[in-house]
């Protein structure tokens, strides 16, 4: 477990390049262009070799959900494999919790994805011939623990994504949501620290995925887990995350809060994305609001974390500025109505 002044998750300058002679074709062209990685993808693709992750670096904050999203191509899914090592990287470095993923040997690498590493994917990967029951205590069966002691722990996990009574059923009994459910209950049941989820929902219809989502949203918040989950929907994203990194082309584009994505986007990649979205819905007051100073006169307040709508919704009648309050009831700022009005106004288009 490493401390909190550690990210989690820290990758840098990371390259993944698909075709002959990747790695050597790689470190040639970033030499011949003094490390600028556009002309490096350029040539790189002027030679048939496919540069899927160009130059990303960020890092993961320790119990973070941290979404990274785009569209079909963008390079989101080779990334997580990146970073979970389920491919070898063309070049640059990847740590999880301090350590070098990038150069673990396997015997290591089968170890982290046993006890700290969890992994769940679109498609549900379940064991036709086993039971909700052992599909779920599968990685603990794997792990060498007691029939009694690991089928006790799927128990648990079971009861908590919502499938308790389900124990004795198959997967070919449950539906698409419910399949999906158990694979969630079997990539936590090892307590994992640093889970990855790559399209988890997008097989399913729209009801069961919104609902999903919300159960997701409860479990994640009984769990000390950090969490990189994919997506190509952006409603999805702004629910979910604390932080968002929207990749292009292999590139991320820009990383921030779901405020900033919506209210900030940096250029019109980032903004068609967001261009649909009710902005009062997903920003939050703390993105707009001003040192406060001065005092303020007696009324309403808002809470740092209210949206947009809500804040307006409550100092609408307000004519002069509105203390913005922490959760303990200490003022941490101010907001002009005005200022909501603006942040919420949408250009005609």
């Amino acid at each position: 477990m490493s401390d909190a002044a550690t990210p989690a998750i820290s990758c840098r300058h990371l390259w993944q390049v698909f075709g002959p002679n990747a790695k050597a074709e790689l470190v040639s062209a970033l030499a011949a262009h003094g490390r600028d990685g556009n002309a490096a993808a350029a040539e790189l693709r002027a030679k048939g070799l496919i540069p899927a992750v160009q130059d990303v670096s960020f890092d993961v904050r320790p119990g973070e959900l941290f979404v990274i999203m785009g569209l079909s191509g963008s390079g989101k899914s080779t990334l997580v494999r990146c970073l979970s090592r389920l491919l070898d990287v063309t070049a640059g470095d990847v740590r999880i919790q301090g350590e070098d993923i990038a150069t673990a040997s396997k015997a290591r690498l089968i170890e982290l994805r046993r006890k700290k590493l969890g992994m769940v994917f679109q498609h549900f990967g379940l064991f036709p011939h086993m039971s909700v029951l052992d599909n779920v205590a599968y990685p603990l069966r794997v792990q060498g623990i007691g029939r009694a002691q690991r089928q006790a722990k799927a128990r648990e996990v079971i009861e908590l994504v919502g499938l308790g009574g389900r124990e004795s059923a198959f997967p070919r009994n449950l539906s698409g949501g419910q399949r999906q459910r158990v694979g969630i209950a079997r990539s936590l049941v090892g307590d994992c620290e640093v889970w990855f989820l790559d399209e988890p929902f997008s097989a399913l219809d729209p009801l069961i995925r919104r609902q999903l989502q919300d159960e997701f949203l409860q479990i994640r918040a009984k769990l000390n887990t950090t969490i990189v989950f994919i997506t190509h929907d952006i409603a999805e994203a702004l629910k979910l995350a604390d932080r968002i990194a929207i990749m292009r082309d292999g590139k991320v584009i820009q990383i921030g809060t779901p405020s900033q994505i919506v209210l900030n986007p940096v250029d019109d990649y980032v903004r068609e994305f967001a261009r649909d979205v009710a902005k009062g819905r997903h920003a939050r007051v703390d993105s707009v609001m001003k040192p406060a100073h001065g005092t303020l006169a007696e009324g309403p307040s808002l809470r740092e974390g209210m949206t947009l709508d809500a804040a307006l919704a409550a100092c609408v009648a307000a004519q002069a500025p509105v203390a913005v309050r922490d959760g303990a009831g200490a003022v941490v700022g101010q907001i002009d109505p005005a200022d909501l009005v603006s942040a919420l106004h949408v250009e005609e288009t």
